[in-house]
């Protein structure tokens, strides 16, 4: 049986992919150095490296190499994925499924890409999963899009269904009371009372939509101030000492004037706590650290913050049970959809790296807003009634 198995090198974190022996797998792990050269990110290459490992244990079940393999092997594969039971050797037909279909299909995908890469190297393996097509000719074409239709393209052969899946989102009501139970603001004292540092964090991810590692990864040389201009926030690719990746590359995303009050305020609130006098370099300090316990001032852990949000949910219990901090970046998303931001707008301030990527996650969204137009279809042909009197 095949297995994932994290390989650390130099403060550098990665996975590869071994067989019931312990020896690495070379075929998949030429595959898993091209995405590492790639720059994907250490936790796709740990996803990528868990479907590799179950398409290996699936093909020794089967007693069939990874280069010999038939059409009927991905079939039995997706089934056994489904089923949850990948590496028996018969799988019974249930009507019930075990493993969704976005799981099955996030499974299947690293396994195609990776005989694409290898088709592409010149290996000639699985070679029907995939369909030569010509691009077809139009009077706009992309950058180079004449050299790729000579070359032809390859097309996957395999696909696997999924229902569309509505993102979870909050109402306003949940992120209000869970930002006024972090702290509130004493007229009389004028100072700040509670944990002004998870107020700015929820405050953060719910008007800028940033996810979890990229807000935990900024640096005070990161914000800038809104100083006669809109304030914002650089998004920077860097080492993180608690092995934080960020998924996309570098962006500027802009911020409100509240939000850049409550980041000056948090700054003094640091200082009232000592951080002046133990932080040396200010510009390279995260902003999101230890406020109550040792190691003060260090970076926040993400442990530390999924911890701290259970206790909220047991403290507020209008909150969902099931919220995570990412539900502030769908909530934000489809709070610009529905006001009207265009898709491509909304891709870039959530750092995809495809406008697909927001098309498939949140396309729902415009479809509901396009149909709820609808419903006042008499005012919209009341136009067409009046031209057609003419």
């Amino acid at each position: 049986m095949a297995a994932t198995q994290r390989v650390t090198f130099q403060d550098v974190v990665t996975w590869t992919v071994v067989d019931d022996v312990g020896k690495v797998i070379e075929p998949v792990e030429a595959y898993l150095d091209f995405a590492r050269q790639s720059d994907y990110s250490p936790n796709t290459i740990r996803a990528y490296a868990k479907s590799l490992a179950l398409w290996s244990t699936h093909l020794a079940s089967c007693n069939r190499a990874w280069d010999a393999v038939q059409l009927t092997d991905f079939g039995s594969f997706l089934q056994a994925l489904r089923a949850g039971r990948v590496g028996s050797r018969t799988v019974a037909l249930e009507r019930g499924r075990v493993v969704s279909d976005a799981t099955v299909a996030a499974r299947v995908r690293p396994v195609m890409s990776f005989y694409r890469f290898h088709a592409s190297m010149g290996v000639p393996a699985a070679s029907f999963l995939y369909e030569q097509v010509h691009a077809r000719p139009g009077r706009y074409l992309p950058f180079l899009e004449h050299v790729a239709r000579r070359q032809t393209r390859r097309k996957s052969q395999v696909r696997v269904r999924v229902r569309p899946r509505e993102v979870p989102v909050l109402e306003p009501v949940n992120v209000k009371s869970l930002i006024a139970s972090e702290a509130s603001f004493d007229p009389v004292s004028g100072e700040w009372i509670g944990d002004l540092r998870y107020r700015l964090l929820w405050t953060l991810l719910a008007e800028t939509g940033l996810r979890i590692g990229e807000a935990l990864s900024l640096q005070h040389r990161d914000w800038s101030m809104g100083r006669g201009d809109t304030a914002s926030v650089q998004i920077v690719p860097r080492q993180h000492p608690h092995g934080l990746q960020l998924k996309s590359g570098a962006r500027r995303v802009f911020v409100g004037s509240v939000l850049d009050r409550l980041y000056g305020d948090y700054v003094w609130w640091l200082c009232d706590r000592g951080a002046d006098a133990v932080i040396e370099d200010w510009d390279a300090a995260y902003i999101f650290c230890n406020a109550f316990r040792e190691p003060m001032f260090a970076p926040l852990r993400p442990e530390s913050v999924y911890a701290h949000l259970d206790r909220m949910k047991r403290q507020i219990p209008e909150l969902p049970s099931g919220m995570t901090p990412h539900w502030f970046r769908h909530t934000h998303a489809t709070a610009l959809l529905l006001a009207g931001t265009p898709l491509h707008v909304v891709s870039r301030r959530l750092g995809h790296r495809d406008v697909q990527t927001t098309t498939n996650t949140y396309g729902h969204v415009t479809e509901d807003a396009e149909l709820a137009a609808l419903a006042n279809w008499r005012h919209i042909v009341q136009g067409w009634e009046g031209s057609a009197d003419v």
